[in-house]
């Protein structure tokens, strides 16, 4: 009888399709500019894994993603070398490596010979001794022990590192909160949400979700959290209801309920409206006050998905593809305006696990200009002596929420609403000149961290 050689019969040994399927999404990731959720769902779609193994693999990637410059920062010192110095496949195979030995239950030895059967299936048997020797040595400390090795004595530095982001947004956390609550709010972007839904008003009651196993929401009166898929529900499925944080409910519910108490004449806009989660909840406040919305998006093909958030909602509601800060419509048009903003989305992290390494500080400088022409249209678009305007943003850098804020207030004729009157159910998110802007935070709040002002033009 032959005995087969051992080198071969170990070659031969099929590598885990969950790490596989993870390592392909995680390529697409690191080669392609993937986005991780998107690129994991087209890798599971086509591993066909069991539930156990997707649930393993979806924990691969976001971590992975979540965690590469800490990952990076291991593996350049167990190796001595750059992890930039190796090919893109072999880096992918080891932040995975990082990921579960420093960051999961999966005890080391199986996450070392796991990682080099992936890389000598995904990559080449040259590779193996590179993946083995490293994969090894990360092993050699926790993370706590990993953060006190590499640690320069630089509190904001080791935050970061510990917290798997990068200074930079460390940093911006720390400003508004301190070094020790934003480490709180920054460990709390690596925790994945569970999906929130949103009813339509008028259309169905949470009530309809909590008995389609969905966890009413503690602060919004039409949302509810419900593990798995939403298209499940019902609800979802007709168009009665949608997917939308808690935070995103919060600010329009702000907006809604300033205007309604305003009383001014006019239907409401949605100046930035794509995807469509905020108007649709707008639409239908504005039906059940008896008004209308216009929706206004840049991109047709968000503005297509703006007007299929809006169908099924009662009303003369309407969808225009323009940019906002080149209006068609007459100035002082509209009794509110919402001026959800585009910035850097610093403040949904823990939805994008690999947005925290490509964004740039640099980049909030050049949207803060944006940010600014956007107000100003959403000021000249509200009418003159009661208008309301909710300049909103999904990040709590103060260069995009309270340096717009103080340039607004002494460049537009404005003035600043008690925003925190208008949410009374939600505690710890009063900021900003005399506490009348809205933070939200997701270890405080269990949301992104949303930030709301509320303007009225005078």
């Amino acid at each position: 009888m032959t005995v087969p050689h051992p080198q071969r019969r170990r070659s031969s040994r099929p590598a885990d399709p969950a790490r596989t399927a993870a390592f392909r999404a995680l390529m697409a990731v690191e080669s392609e500019g993937a986005y991780a959720n998107l690129a994991l769902s087209q890798a599971l779609s086509r591993a066909r894994l069991s539930p156990r193994d997707a649930a393993f693999a979806t924990v691969l990637v976001d971590g992975t993603a979540r965690g590469q410059g800490t990952w990076d920062a291991v593996l350049t010192a167990a190796s001595g070398h750059s992890p930039s110095s190796w090919q893109p496949a072999v880096r992918v195979v080891l932040r995975m490596a990082c990921q579960q030995i420093l960051a999961t239950r999966v005890p080391q030895r199986a996450a070392v010979d796991t990682s080099v059967v992936l890389a000598r299936h995904e990559i080449g048997e040259r590779v193996t001794g590179l993946v083995n020797a490293v994969a090894r040595k990360i092993g050699r400390h926790d993370l706590d022990g990993w953060t006190e090795e590499l640690s320069t004595g630089d509190e904001l530095a080791d935050l970061a590192l510990r917290t798997c982001h990068p200074r930079w947004i460390a940093a911006e956390f720390a400003q508004r909160l301190g070094t020790e609550e934003a480490g709180q709010a920054l460990e709390a972007d690596n925790l994945a949400p569970v999906p929130t839904l949103v009813v339509r008003p008028g259309l169905a009651e949470v009530g309809e979700l909590v008995d389609a196993g969905a966890t009413a929401c503690l602060y919004s009166p039409y949302g509810a959290t419900r593990p798995g898929n939403p298209a499940e529900v019902p609800a979802v499925q007709q168009g009665r209801a949608g997917v939308q944080d808690e935070g995103s409910q919060l600010v329009a519910l702000a907006l809604a309920r300033t205007a309604q108490l305003a009383r001014t004449p006019g239907p409401w806009l949605d100046l930035c409206a794509g995807p469509g989660g905020k108007a649709a909840l707008l639409a239908g406040l504005a039906a059940v006050d008896g008004r209308a919305l216009v929706a206004a998006e840049l991109h047709p093909h968000r503005a297509r998905m703006v007007a299929e958030a809006l169908a099924p909602i009662p009303g003369d509601h309407q969808v225009v593809t323009a940019d906002g800060r080149r209006p068609p419509w007459l100035p002082g048009s509209f009794a509110a305006v919402m001026a959800d903003v585009p910035c850097s989305g610093l403040g949904s992290l823990r939805r994008r696990p690999e947005s925290r390494w490509r964004r740039t500080s640099s980049e909030i400088d050049h949207l803060q200009t944006l940010q600014k022409e956007l107000l100003a249209a959403a000021v000249c678009s509200a009418r003159p002596g009661g208008g309301v305007v909710g300049y909103v943003t999904c990040s709590p850098s103060v260069t995009e929420t309270l340096d717009v804020v103080d340039w607004a207030l002494e460049t537009l004729d404005v003035e600043l609403l008690d925003a925190p009157a208008a949410l009374p159910e939600v505690t710890g998110a009063a900021t900003g000149p005399q506490l009348r802007c809205v933070q939200l935070w997701p270890h405080r709040h269990g949301c992104d961290a949303m930030f709301c002002a509320l303007l009225r033009r005078r």
